[in-house]
């Protein structure tokens, strides 16, 4: 996506014309911006609307990356972040951002919107593993199974794969229910 079709508020326009042009039916909203009424929203559009909050060396992943894979219509009001580099990164402080330190491999990133953003199979295995720490994860499973169910099936064969990883004999349980409910 062009940079030029997406307008974040203050830059080139104010909220507020942002606002007026949204009541007039020539913007939409899409995360914290707005994109021309007539593009279609897609992954790199969702993505470009937020890259401000993923910096370098970081890739969204959880439920901000199942919201750009296309789960769900708003994105969630906390995202969050990985670390994609093997390097440590001094992470930028934001009220909206989770940082999380443990490195994603770059096998398991794509590019999309100018940033990085972990691959849907990735992304179910992130939030299988989360859900015995937060429930409020299991929406985003189940509306990433609705817009990808190919990644049910990998990320139970992931899963079972890993030994010692907290939460994924509960996280391999809630994605069997999800495929019986298919």
């Amino acid at each position: 996506m062009h940079p030029a079709l997406l307008y974040l508020p203050g830059s080139r326009l104010s909220l507020a014309e942002l606002c007026a042009a949204r009541l007039d039916g020539h913007v939409v909203e899409i995360g914290d911006a707005y994109i021309p009424a007539d593009l279609p929203e897609s992954a790199d559009v969702r993505a470009s609307s937020i890259a401000f909050l993923v910096q370098e060396g970081s890739a969204a992943c959880g439920p901000t990356a199942a919201w750009i894979h296309g789960a769900r219509d708003a994105p969630p009001a906390v995202h969050h972040v990985r670390r994609c580099v093997e390097r440590r990164v001094r992470p930028r402080l934001h009220a909206r951002v989770v940082f999380h330190d443990t490195a994603i491999p770059a096998r398991e990133v794509e590019e999309l919107g100018g940033i990085r953003v972990s691959i849907p199979v990735r992304t179910m295995c992130d939030l299988a593993t989360g859900l015995h720490r937060d429930p409020r994860v299991l929406p985003w499973m189940q509306a990433l199974a609705h817009v990808r169910p190919d990644t049910l099936d990998g990320a139970i064969e992931i899963l079972r794969g890993r030994h010692r990883v907290p939460g994924s004999v509960s996280g391999v349980a809630a994605l069997e229910r999800l495929v019986r409910k298919r």
